[in-house]
Order: structure tokens, then C-alpha cells, then sequence
């Protein structure tokens, strides 16, 4: 059997969840592979089944394969790692699949329309037990891992596939690790790059660092103004490298009672130490770690000696890294700032007009829209607009549409809504 080694890059969004495999072309004639075959993909922790797909233009002259998150996470692979993909011979027609949420417990009487959309949405897809996939619904997505499947090799949904949905949930992983990806966040390419680079590379591979004989950065200073993605992107981090993840928020950690500040700050970077490797986010840096010599307050000023005290103590090097958020960097301890303590510095800018086009496919992903909608004229419009704004903008458009959906009087809310009549809710400019 043919197989090819590939290296792993992220999906663009419009494939995120649809379990497709997208690679060069000269590569599927290489493989006998024709678009919408089955491929095999294997990586370090498990075998994942996609369709394949052809790679977009500017991937035709490289050895990669593009694949989500949720794919990745399967394998046990992140970018830049190389995984082998090879055409799939034992995927069968699906008699059976058992699906289970891996959060959220679902309503008995909703499994029935659930499984039906199930069934149009993975029409054809490949599945396998062990394998989690994204169901969009209604402004978000459903999170569901396979269970089980008959046969039970690998299957794909046909219209005859009976798919089961077991309303409890399955728990996945007890690590603190967000369910962020990097598709998860629209644009931000170069913020994207350089946080692999100084985070992720000595995370994975501690042994490039230990032969060139230097140490991996303790900390990143993440500034820009709100709404931009600075939390997004250290979740998306944390959960490409399997960290764990601990995030606090500047001004909670600020008590008016002597010491209980240090305190916690030393509590934190224990419980970061013990689960290593670990991230630890600081939202509004600025709050606990101000300029000393512009804060008349004791607490601020020995907050910000703990704070140096405790990432000069970091022994855990590339294993447990710090990363602060700002909108006001300026403000930030100079200190704080040098070498060995916020070793980097990365600027995440507002969107411009292709970046809030990628950031509204993103927040459409899950979302049915009318055939009226066009993203690019709404990205057009919305000149000034952050992330955090696209996100709320898509989140009102959809709460108007439901309002539009509600005030039809034939609707009977005491019991489910019909398939039919859910399948017109559809949201529109």
C-alpha cells in the first residue's frame, strides 16, 4: 500500500469540521486518489479518516496536508509535525453509530432531530470510534465523540446509517486544556507563527534548544487593543501543545488583605510547575505588574517583586511559560519587560478588511445563512470593528432572526419544533 509523509498544516475555516484532508495534486495521482476518496491519516497517538480533497494554489509545490483541529487532536499532532496519510481500503458503508457530547447533556426528546441533522451534515463522511467531530447547529456547534460504530472498522454515513445519540455525556480529558484551535481565530497569521516559534517549538522539542545551548523564553507580552484575540490566541496555544492551561484576570488577583496577593500568585505558578507543561495567561498585566515608581500603593509594588521573583525562580524552562496581555504596554513594569522575564513582545493589531472577512466565516461557521448574506460587503462595513465585535454582531444577527422565527404564532414552544420549521430559521442581512 502507497502511503506519503506529509507535514501538517491548519485548515482554513472553510473546512474546519467537514473531515476533510486537503493535499497537492500531483500527491493524489502519486496515491490513486481521486477528490472525495478516503485517505488514512496516521500520526504519533492514533489513525484519523478524512476525504481528500485538492490543496489550495500556493500548497501545490509542498509536501503538506491541511487538517482542523479536531483531526489533530485525534493523531496526537500539531503544525509542523509530520503525519502519514495513504488511501483508506477498509472503510464500510456505516450500519450503526453511537454518538455521545463530550460537554453539554442533550434533552431526550431533541436526540431524534439532532441525529437526523447529524445525518445531512456527515452525509458520506468517514468516521471512526475514538474520533470526536463538530456538528454545526443553530449559532454554535455541537461537540460529539464516537462512541462506537458497526462494523467496527472504519465506517462513512450513508442515508441507511442508524446514528444514535446518547444524551449524557462522555468525559474526554480531565487537563484544564481549552477547546480553542488555530482556526478558531481569523487572521492573525504572523502572531500565530511567532508564538509557535517561541512557545510551541521549545514546548514540543525541548532538544533543539539543550544542543544549540540556550534557554527558551519564560514569558510573551501579548499587546493590543481589546477584543483582538490576545485571550483567544494563548487558548488556541494551549490546546495545540496539550498544555494546561491557567488563566486569571489581572485586577482579581489584587486583594487588600497583606500578602494574600503573593500569595496566590505563588499558589498559580505551583499548580502550573505540577502539571507542566503548562501556560499561565495574564489578563491586564498592567493591573498587578503597574510601574513602580508611578503607584503610591504598597500592595502594587510587592505584587510586581513577587511577580519578578517568581519568573526568575521558573525552573520548568520551555515547560512552563508566562504570558501577559495588555492594552497598555507602556504601563507595564519596565522591569517586567527586560530579557529573561517577557522575553518577547508581539503587537496584535485591529483587523483590516481580509482579516474581519476571515474572523465573520469564522463566527458563521456553525450559523445556516440566507443566500442574501455576503460576508465580504459586511467586512466592507464594518471598518473599526475587533473580533470580540464581529463575534457580537453575528450573535445579535442571529438573536433578530430568532425573534423574526418566534413571532409566527403557529409555533408551539411547549414542545419540540419540528425539523421542517427549524430547517427555515435561517439568518439574513
Amino acid at each position: 500500500m502507497k502511503d506519503y509523509q506529509l507535514r501538517v498544516e491548519e485548515a482554513k475555516s472553510r473546512d474546519v469540521g467537514k473531515k476533510i484532508a486537503r493535499i497537492p495534486r500531483r500527491i493524489m495521482r502519486e496515491l490513486d486518489l481521486e477528490s472525495g476518496d478516503f485517505v488514512e491519516i496516521r500520526g504519533f497517538k492514533g489513525v484519523a479518516y478524512a476525504q481528500v480533497w485538492p490543496s489550495y494554489q500556493e500548497d501545490e509545490m509542498r509536501d503538506v496536508v491541511r487538517i482542523d483541529g479536531y483531526m489533530r487532536e485525534v493523531l496526537g499532532v500539531g503544525i509542523g509535525d509530520i503525519v502519514t496519510v495513504s488511501k483508506a481500503h477498509n472503510v464500510a458503508p456505516g450500519d450503526r453509530v453511537v454518538l455521545a457530547p463530550t460537554e453539554d447533556f442533550i434533552p431526550h426528546e431533541y436526540t431524534g432531530y439532532i441525529a437526523e441533522h447529524i445525518k445531512n451534515e456527515m452525509l458520506n463522511k468517514p468516521l471512526a470510534r475514538g474520533e470526536v467531530i463538530l456538528v454545526p447547529m443553530y449559532a454554535g456547534a455541537l461537540r460529539l465523540a464516537v462512541i462506537s460504530t458497526s462494523p467496527s472498522t472504519a465506517i462513512y454515513i450513508t442515508e441507511r446509517t442508524d446514528i444514535v445519540i446518547k444524551p449524557e455525556p462522555v468525559k474526554e480529558i480531565a487537563e484544564r486544556i481549552p477547546r480553542v484551535t488555530w482556526e478558531d481565530i481569523g487572521d492573525l497569521e504572523e502572531a500565530k507563527a511567532r508564538l509557535r516559534e517561541i512557545v510551541e517549538l521549545p514546548m514540543r522539542h525541548p532538544e533543539l534548544f539543550r544542543h544549540l545551548g540556550i534557554e527558551p523564553p519564560k514569558g510573551v507580552l501579548l499587546y493590543g487593543p481589546p477584543g483582538v484575540g490576545k485571550t483567544l490566541l494563548a487558548k488556541a496555544l494551549a490546546n495545540e501543545v496539550g498544555a494546561y492551561f491557567i488563566a486569571i484576570n489581572g485586577p482579581e488577583i489584587m486583594s487588600k488583605f497583606y500578602g494574600e496577593s503573593e500569595q496566590r500568585l505563588r499558589e498559580i505558578f505551583e499548580e502550573a510547575r505540577k502539571n507542566a507543561p503548562a501556560i499561565i495567561f495574564i489578563d491586564e498585566i498592567d493591573a498587578i505588574a503597574p510601574k513602580r515608581e508611578e503607584v503610591v500603593g504598597e500592595v502594587e509594588k510587592r505584587v510586581v517583586a513577587q511577580l519578578l521573583t517568581l519568573m526568575d525562580g521558573l525552573a520548568e524552562r520551555g515547560r512552563v511559560i508566562v504570558i501577559g496581555a495588555t492594552n497598555r504596554p507602556d504601563a507595564v513594569d519596565p522591569a517586567l519587560r527586560r530579557p529573561g522575564r517577557f522575553d518577547r513582545e508581539i503587537e496584535i493589531p485591529p483587523p483590516d478588511k481580509k482579516a474581519r472577512r476571515e474572523i465573520l466565516a469564522v463566527h458563521t461557521r456553525s450559523v445556516p445563512l440566507d443566500e442574501s448574506v455576503n460576508l465580504d460587503r459586511i467586512a466592507e462595513m464594518t471598518h473599526g470593528y475587533t473580533g470580540a465585535d464581529l463575534a457580537a454582531l453575528v450573535k445579535e444577527a442571529a438573536m433578530n432572526a430568532l425573534r423574526r422565527f418566534l413571532s409566527n404564532k403557529n409555533i408551539d414552544l411547549s414542545k419540540p419544533i419540528p425539523s421542517d420549521l427549524l430547517k427555515s430559521l435561517k439568518v439574513s442581512m
